[in-house]
């Protein structure tokens, strides 16, 4: 057995006479299989692009039972199809319908002549931009024109193994359906179906690309040079273009190895002293936020992670208030409360409030003032005993709450028991004291003793 000579390209008469080459293409460009798309209750296989719907008018426009239609994309809604083969001039897949053994559907389509193909592939070639949105799976319309692309009204033709002779029947109408669903992510479906595979017409767009830029750029170069004084004095001709061999492109080089990673500093800078000047950002309010960036860039610099970065607004606007203890007190301070309260949609007592939460206990903390919730049964249940035993047995329980009239103990989820205080008769609670795991030594700390 001889081997397989390569296939050669050459040149075949066009019906005008003028020499059309013959692209070869890849053995597996010309059939495609999609997978059986997800169902899609509600929406029964409607198409979103406009190709698409172009699609699905051309059947509707011819069917004759418009009831088969509404029974074929209730199938193709809720994902009777199977996968789907397309090749050129035709769509085949196996539909489910009220039997056991699937349906064997198809729809037929008419591929494009060569010069139909020569006016659509000129027209895409002519225009970058027709380029860029088939490449981005989008059809221009002007394109889609060039050489009736779409089916027009009549020109699909549905087939099934199923006994019933409705055109369509509705599993034929299904594979309609969903074909116009895979048309929508993929147009070059829609070419395959006309003759030819994404390959193939991409191979030939960038030839007739290079071909036009090439004689583009022989033109312009022939306009540039003077006349009578040909661009090359040796022999008439113009000068080659600079080329590089494709080996030596491709060839691989010893690159020097990347300088090693300076060393983290020690500590975070300090930020320079901003000015203060009308019409300008507080300088109190950039010293604090340079001063975090700071902060915040050593850390990830020297551990890979971001220390703040999984923070709520509000979580953020806390930490950055609770980082300074003189936040609050003084006009300046008081104007930056106000600021990152406003963020949130809080007051600056609500911030101030949170403050102290998260003094008492960080982001836990936190989250036992924002959070009432009701904890299982155990740490909870032993802790009123344990405070009568101690003495103290007036607590009344609520969710993860134990309080008096002055004082309360609130379970975070932690395990940790947080002290709060109130002035007698007013809901006005503060948070006070050390956690702790044990209620009545969260509470000693809460006294003073």
């Amino acid at each position: 057995m001889t081997p397989a000579q390569p296939r050669r390209t050459q040149a075949r008469p066009h019906r005008t006479g003028r020499p059309v080459r013959e692209t070869p293409h890849h053995p597996d460009d010309r059939r495609r299989t999609f997978p059986a798309l997800a169902p899609r209750p509600g929406k029964d296989g409607i198409a979103a692009s406009w190709w698409g719907n172009a699609w699905v008018d051309a059947l509707e426009d011819t069917a004759l039972d418009p009831a088969r239609l509404t029974r074929g994309r209730a199938y193709a809604g809720r994902g009777h199809v199977d996968a789907i083969t397309v090749t050129p001039g035709r769509v085949v897949a196996y539909v489910h319908g009220s039997r056991p053994r699937p349906y064997r559907a198809e729809i037929r389509l008419r591929p494009l002549g060569d010069d139909e193909w020569e006016r659509l592939l000129d027209t895409a070639a002519a225009r970058p931009d027709h380029i860029a949105a088939l490449l981005d799976k989008d059809v221009p319309h002007a394109l889609a024109s060039a050489a009736d692309l779409l089916p027009t009204p009549g020109a699909l033709i549905p087939d099934c193994s199923c006994p019933d002779d409705g055109f369509p029947c509705k599993h034929a109408a299904a594979l309609c359906y969903q074909t116009a669903r895979i048309l929508d992510e993929d147009p070059f479906a829609l070419f395959l179906m006309r003759g030819r595979g994404e390959q193939e017409i991409l191979a030939e767009l960038t030839r007739r690309n290079a071909a036009r830029s090439a004689a583009e750029h022989g033109a312009a170069r022939h306009h540039a040079a003077p006349t009578g004084h040909p661009a090359d004095e040796g022999d008439g001709t113009a000068p080659a273009l600079a080329t590089v061999r494709a080996r030596d492109a491709l060839a691989p080089r010893t690159r020097p190895a990347l300088p090693p990673p300076l060393p983290a500093p020690p500590r975070p800078g300090r930020p320079p002293v901003y000015p203060q000047a009308a019409g300008a950002p507080d300088p109190l309010a950039l010293d604090l936020l340079a001063g975090e960036a700071a902060a915040r860039a050593h850390t990830t610099l020297r551990t890979g992670r971001d220390p703040v970065g999984g923070l709520s607004l509000w979580q953020d606007a806390v930490r950055l208030a609770a980082a300074h203890p003189g936040s609050g007190l003084t006009a300046s301070t008081r104007a930056l409360y106000t600021a990152l309260a406003r963020a949130d949609g809080r007051t600056p007592t609500d911030l101030a409030r949170a403050v102290a939460a998260w003094r008492q206990g960080g982001l836990a903390g936190l989250a036992v003032l924002d959070e009432e919730w009701d904890p299982p049964a155990g740490p909870f249940d032993r802790a009123r005993p344990a405070l009568a035993a101690a003495d103290f047995p007036h607590f009344r329980p609520r969710r993860n709450r134990l309080s008096t009239p002055s004082l309360q103990l609130r379970l975070g989820r932690d395990g940790l028991w947080y002290g709060y205080e109130s002035d007698p008769g007013r809901d006005d609670w503060w948070p006070r004291g050390t956690p702790d795991e044990d209620p009545v030594g969260a509470l000693t700390t809460l006294l003073g003793r």
